[in-house]
């Protein structure tokens, strides 16, 4: 989605960081990357690690959506929901981490 709607993903970027629109593209392929990589056993390992880096590296665009949606005054409920969002990337990063180590048989 990055690469399809990359103006919605420049509208969550904090604006204290650079490059907007060239953040969301270099994320977008990472993302790709990581995923694939996760999929061949000699580069799962690093894959693993680069996509939690990733999304530590977002969790400031996840936060900026909350501060987007209290600054636009939209209803509870969707706040709500942004900041329930926050944690996930934990679950996200344990995932990620999980599905990168060496399969026990």
């Amino acid at each position: 989605m990055h690469f399809i709607i990359p103006a919605s993903y420049v509208g969550i970027m904090p604006p204290w960081l650079p490059w907007h629109r060239a953040l969301v593209y270099l994320s977008g392929a990472l993302e790709i990357a990581g995923g694939a990589g996760l999929l061949i056993g000699r580069t799962r390992r690093a894959a693993g690690l680069g996509l939690v880096l990733l999304l530590v590296a977002v969790w400031p665009a996840n936060l900026q959506m909350v501060l987007n949606a209290r600054a636009a005054d939209r209803p509870l409920w969707h706040e709500t929901l942004l900041w329930l969002r926050l944690p996930l990337q934990l679950i996200l990063i344990v995932w990620a981490w999980r599905a990168s180590q060496p399969r026990r048989v």
